[in-house]
């Protein structure tokens, strides 16, 4: 189990709830941040709030993306505020609603929904530390998420397709032969593209977040590991915690 998922558990209890003054609306960045800032101030270092026990009837929207490559946009301009980032990330919350996947920064008053491009976290390092004479892979987010190599956390391999078709193309009215014709030479150009499409490793977190891990970061792991050939597959071992795991390389 990670380190910050331990700490936030510690001080769960310690967490403030909704107090009476808080916004009726956050979904503005001066006003969201104000609001975590303020009850940050009774947690100790990166503590994740309980977000499971806050279940607010309000929900809106922000324009706020998380990039494919891990980059927070708000309104079309990139976040550089490493620490406001961060903050932000403490209060991921991802749901399930109908078949579809939906994105939220939750407070005990308000959920609001954002767009995540591909994975809401990112795994920018991993290294090797010893504790109890055992020793564990620790990969750490760019957010300051800390988690280690276990059956909890495994790494999985999944497809990506940056290239995803318009949805409100299917709800449109009847286009003109013209437009027809544009609609299907886009959705020949989607299909090839989705051909294309991009295998990636990705680790779970916390609260069902998953976090891609970086090119980089896995070409290191890649060195750490041991790589061997097995019926034609390169498979990559990787040993945590006094545990054997095997990845096939994509």
């Amino acid at each position: 189990m990670d380190s910050h998922n331990k700490q936030a558990n510690k001080h769960q209890n310690d967490t403030p709830q909704a107090p009476n003054d808080v916004p009726s609306d956050l979904n503005s960045m001066d006003a969201l941040s104000q609001y975590l800032k303020t009850t940050a101030g009774a947690r100790e270092g990166r503590a994740i709030p309980p977000l499971e026990r806050w279940h607010p009837e309000q929900v809106t929207d922000m324009d706020l993306v998380i990039k494919a490559n891990g980059e927070w946009w708000h309104e079309g301009g990139k976040m550089t505020r490493e620490s406001l980032v961060s903050l932000f990330a403490t209060i991921l919350w991802k749901e399930e609603n109908q078949g579809k996947t939906e994105y939220f920064l939750k407070t005990p008053v308000q959920k609001i929904r954002i767009q995540v491009e591909d994975a809401p976290l990112l795994i920018n390092d991993v290294g090797i530390v010893e504790e109890a004479g055992q020793r564990w892979l620790e990969f750490t987010t760019t957010t300051g998420d800390v988690v280690r190599l276990d059956d909890e956390h495994k790494i999985v391999l999944k497809a990506y397709n940056p290239n995803v078709p318009d949805k409100h193309a299917e709800s449109q009215p009847q286009a003109s032969s013209a437009q027809a014709n544009n609609a299907k030479n886009a959705k020949d150009h989607h299909q090839q593209q989705a051909v294309e499409q991009q295998i990636r490793p990705y680790m779970p977190v916390r609260q069902g977040l998953m976090a891609l891990i970086g090119r980089n970061t896995f070409y290191h792991l890649a060195e750490i590991g041991e790589l061997t050939e097995q019926n034609g597959e390169t498979i990559l071992t990787l040993q945590s915690g006094g545990q054997c795991y095997q990845l096939s390389m994509p």
